[in-house]
């Protein structure tokens, strides 16, 4: 009922947004929508811990991962919702946007949210895909939000690039579908039923079938060399985008490659995928630590930064044992701590005019509460104490130096030459020569407020895990 409840939600705070050109209305909707979806994720998330897994009937379902992603899902949007109000009304204020362009965006923002939950929450793989495919169309608009060539350019290249990965993903999707036998029961094929049918299938197939939907899958999620689109669309997208990108869409589409994981892992054993998921991981560190030393674009940076942390992630379920347990623990910190660096993002978009790393330094004294929000996201992100992403990543690297050593070590090396480049654009932003042009003013509270509950969320828990919050990592780590 309370899934229900929270899609239908977001699709009436979209509908409103077409029968009405009153801008306060239309945010008003976006933000209380996503109010609800928070309150309702809490309630399923409860439900999930204490029962297992949530149903509403044969089509929808979820487990404990699942429960958790939808938490990530309804934090990062509600503070996307509140953020984006004042963001898109100073933009209009600077005539970077025209006055209708609000309106469409939170339209395009309620489908995308519902979207995602629809993702998590669907028990049949094809609508599940159908739910991926829909993020696709309704942020296309998004990243070409400003009607720039080189946005419009971002967003082909995105609608390109993951039709081609999604279509790769149905193609793996339907291979699964030959465990079920001639004359096996006809009805609703579920995530269970393929489990429970995955001894009739072939495990060549399976292997196959495997590889397609990482590949498909893996093009949403960014790992390399399916990431191509991602610094395109993260740094032409309005900042806002660029968190629910970074911050919900991404464990939506690692959740999806997780349940085929399952199937397959019964069909041909667990080196298989753990193999591929060891490759993979390790690509998408190695691309982002070079390319960070040269990157010019702070939002591409960010960019970069989601491929890395989801090549860590990555890692730890090739790893297994307690790097599992320590890879869901990192798409929470991840999300988290991503979402509040695209948001300071687009304050520094709107103080200095420009994405350029080079226009923006001195950052301290002009926006000193960003600047320290963006310094502390910038130890958060990359693992430095006191929050939780170091001690995932000592989870992780310290089982994989049991079974794996040569590649624990490369990729530790690897995130030490990340956190150089990262290190070395973050101090000149923050503490470089201020521009003489540039006066302090007084930061809007409204573009601090969502960054600041999102650090002040990501600290604490780093110490303290809820109860409830505990037994899904737990139950989500013995399951995947």
């Amino acid at each position: 009922m309370e899934l229900l409840f929270i899609i239908s939600t977001f699709f009436i705070a979209a509908i409103i947004g077409l029968l009405t050109k009153r801008r306060r209305v239309i945010e008003y909707a976006a933000i209380i929508a996503s109010a609800i979806s928070l309150v309702g994720s809490f309630i399923i998330a409860n439900k999930v811990a204490t029962e297992k897994i949530y149903n509403v009937s044969a089509v929808f379902s979820i487990d404990a991962l699942g429960a958790i992603i939808l938490l990530i899902i309804s934090i990062v949007s509600l503070t996307t919702a509140i953020y984006s109000v004042e963001y898109l009304r100073q933009e209009t204020a600077k005539d970077i946007i025209r006055v209708n362009r609000p309106r469409q965006y939170f339209i395009l923002l309620n489908l995308f949210m519902m979207a995602m939950f629809m993702a998590v929450s669907f028990n049949n793989p094809i609508l599940a895909w159908i739910s991926i495919e829909a993020t696709s169309l309704s942020t296309a608009f998004l990243i070409s939000f400003y009607n720039k060539p080189s946005a419009m350019e971002a967003a082909w290249k995105y609608l390109t690039v993951n039709a081609v990965g999604l279509l790769i993903g149905f193609f793996g999707t339907m291979l699964y579908f030959t465990a079920f036998q001639p004359g096996s029961e006809a009805g609703l094929v579920t995530w269970q039923s393929l489990l429970a049918n995955a001894s009739h299938m072939n495990p060549i197939i399976a292997k196959i079938a495997f590889i397609f939907v990482l590949i498909g899958y893996g093009t949403k999620v960014g790992f390399v060399p399916m990431h191509t689109w991602k610094p395109d669309a993260y740094g032409k997208a309005p900042a806002p985008i660029g968190a629910m990108f970074s911050a919900a869409l991404l464990p939506v589409a690692i959740l999806i490659i997780l349940k085929f994981r399952i199937i397959t892992n019964s069909v041909v054993g667990v080196a298989f995928s753990q193999h591929l998921f060891l490759a993979f991981g390790l690509m998408s560190i190695a691309v982002p630590a070079f390319m960070m030393l040269i990157l010019k674009d702070y939002k591409r940076m960010l960019a970069y930064s989601s491929i890395e942390n989801a090549g860590v992630i990555a890692l730890g379920f090739g790893f297994g044992g307690i790097a599992i347990l320590a890879s869901i623990l990192h798409i929470i910190y991840h999300s988290l701590v991503k979402a509040s660096l695209f948001f300071l993002s687009g304050n520094y978009l709107l103080k200095y005019n420009s994405a350029k790393i080079e226009n923006v330094k001195g950052s301290i004294n002009v926006i000193p509460i960003t600047s320290v929000l963006f310094l502390a996201g910038f130890m958060a992100i990359t693992g430095a104490p006191p929050f939780g992403i170091l001690i995932t990543k000592i989870l992780i690297f310290s089982a994989g130096i049991k079974t794996y050593p040569i590649i624990s070590l490369i990729g530790l090396l690897l995130i030490v030459i990340l956190f150089i480049g990262f290190f070395k654009h973050a101090v000149a932003m923050v503490f470089g020569k201020k521009p003489e042009t540039m006066k302090r003013e007084k930061e809007n509270i409204w573009l601090i407020l969502p960054s600041l509950s999102l650090m002040v969320l990501v600290l604490l828990l780093s110490f303290y895990q809820p109860v409830f919050l505990q037994t899904l990592i737990n139950n989500a780590a013995l399951q995947y």
